[in-house]
């Protein structure tokens, strides 16, 4: 147990240091009373810009907290004994082979890790490269426009979110979330990040951490194996009892699929075997850039650069009442790059990502507008993601093929013309760009609902409909187009021993969040079953 204080608040040019002083005179101690302080959460307050503060939620412990919380009468200081408990009773049942694991990205690397930590010894499987290989065919991809559709992007160690801004934010209150976060830093990543508003990692550091996860997998007594890609399950009497990865078939009774948002062949080879699925709701649009020394004066006013603030983000929303739609900010990457993230031939899709020092010239987001079943063609599970298709082979030909990406400035955008040359805003696009029409790669009300949004936005952000800046496009992998239904034991309700889980599945919505739902799901099999014994 511990003393939780919130709302200990430092100005900008106040030193760190200061923190404890002001916590012993909110609890009324002697600062050499304080044991252990340790911060668990700091936020920047630049609701007035030209005054900047730095809130903070602290913990400390005393001998005598519950006395000390009661002298201190403050609805800031309260008793904190919530964590994450990861031990429970195991199940009984004995496992006749190995758990599975299909995808490393948040949900399958979690879920593999708590199992091999609980001596469950699973067997992981991902169909893209380790993440040096698959940084090597990002790498080519960009430059010359040779895509790998097994290693790309989306599909690889670390998942999307490897090359990506690596935000950990997340809007669920879950204590596993703290397990995420101490586990990312024991294998790399910045110690801020169990304390940060909006902490993020950056896909350089990103890229270390993933592999020390999966060697401390390893270690732990699991396998895992690149360039593997799962093909087909094997039923029998309704219940899992196999699966065919790479050609080969190995014995399987519990498999946790965690393939990411991307996965359309294997989403057709799950419909194929009458896996219940349902269409979801997700959004499209572009890519928006603007100086980032933009973005910060009208986040900061004059503290703009300050040493102790970092890059400015910012996070906008719009009600269409025309096309009743939403319109939003999405993937937000202060100081980052926009990159070609297709995963399928012929088929353009653009991203964004920042390395840890979000240090690149240009602020850049999605800005997408909602879509959903009233917008797709049938009634298949997959129609949404027939409409994903659909939209990035536009895009593909308008930009001229070899994932050229089409941009048009905003001015030209919000006047339905074609850009001729850029302004103050050069596009970090790669593999390149061609100056397009944007409106014909993306539906009439996508394009209405942005322009729109823009003019909104533009109020709120001095400078964000400004002429100068530029729409890449397009965006259209903002969340799974499907969902696989589980019952609540977060299996399958088609096929027993099928565990759903993380993003692809459509249970989560980013890192955290999918890694979650990876731990939820690999309690749910410890829960049931004994760690596997055999060897």
């Amino acid at each position: 147990m511990t003393i939780r204080v919130n709302n200990i608040i430092l100005d900008i040019d106040e030193d760190i240091s200061l923190l404890e002083k002001k916590v012993a005179k909110k609890l009324r101690l002697p600062i050499n009373e304080i044991k252990n302080m340790k911060i668990i959460k700091e936020s920047i307050d630049a609701r007035k810009r030209n005054i900047i503060k730095f809130n903070y939620c602290i913990d400390i412990e005393h001998d005598n907290e519950t006395q000390i919380v009661a002298k201190a009468n403050d609805r800031d200081v309260k008793l904190e004994t919530v964590i994450y408990n990861d031990e429970f009773p195991f199940g009984e049942k004995t496992l006749d082979h190995r758990p599975v694991v299909v995808g490393m990205g948040p949900a399958g690397l979690f879920a593999a890790l708590l199992l091999a930590k609980k001596g469950y010894r699973p067997l992981v499987f991902e169909r893209g490269e380790a993440v040096d290989e698959r940084t090597a065919s990002v790498e080519k991809f960009w430059t010359t426009g040779q895509l790998n559709t097994e290693s790309n992007v989306q599909f690889g160690e670390g998942g999307a979110g490897t090359f990506s801004d690596g935000k950990l934010t997340t809007r669920i209150k879950d204590t596993r979330c703290d397990f995420i976060l101490e586990a990312l830093v024991k294998s790399g990543a910045p110690e801020e990040i169990i304390y940060m508003g909006k902490p993020h990692v950056g896909t350089d550091i990103l890229k270390t951490v993933v592999k020390k996860i999966r060697e401390e997998i390893r270690s732990l007594g699991g396998e895992v194996h690149f360039s593997s890609k799962l093909e087909k399950l094997i039923e029998r009497e309704g219940k899992l009892a196999g699966i065919i990865v790479n050609g080969n078939e190995i014995s399987c009774n519990t498999l946790i699929l965690a393939i990411g948002h991307s996965s359309r062949d294997t989403y057709e080879m799950l419909h194929k075997s009458n896996i219940h699925m349902e269409q979801k709701p997700f959004a499209i649009g572009v890519r928006i850039e603007h100086p980032q020394r933009m973005i910060d004066l009208n986040q900061y006013g004059r503290y703009a650069g300050h040493p102790r603030l970092r890059a400015a983000d910012y996070k906008l929303t719009y009600n269409s009442k025309s096309f009743n739609r939403g319109v939003y900010s999405f993937c937000m990457c202060p100081g980052g790059l926009v990159v070609g993230a297709a995963s399928e031939e012929n088929r353009l899709v653009v991203n964004g990502m920042s390395y840890h020092a979000r240090d690149e010239q240009n602020a850049n987001s999605a800005i997408v507008v909602t879509v959903g079943p009233k917008d797709f063609q049938g009634s298949s599970p997959l129609a949404g993601m027939e409409f994903q298709r659909h939209y990035e082979s536009l895009a593909y030909k308008l930009g001229g093929g070899n994932y050229t990406a089409p941009i048009q400035l905003v001015g030209d955008f919000l006047k339905d013309r074609v850009s001729e040359k850029l302004g103050s805003v050069t596009p970090s696009y790669k593999p390149g760009y061609e100056f397009r029409d944007l409106r014909q790669c993306l539906p009439s009300y996508v394009i209405e609902s942005l322009k729109e949004g823009m003019i909104d936005f533009d109020r709120r952000i001095k400078g964000f409909a400004d002429s100068d800046a530029v729409m890449t496009g397009i965006e259209t992998r903002t969340s799974a187009p499907v969902r696989i239904e589980r019952n609540e034991k977060l299996q399958s309700i088609s096929l027993e021993g099928l565990y759903p889980a993380g993003e692809g599945a459509g249970f989560a919505g980013g890192i955290v969040s999918a890694a979650v739902d990876g731990l939820k799901v690999a309690e749910s099999i410890m829960k049931e079953y004994s760690p596997f014994k055999n060897y």
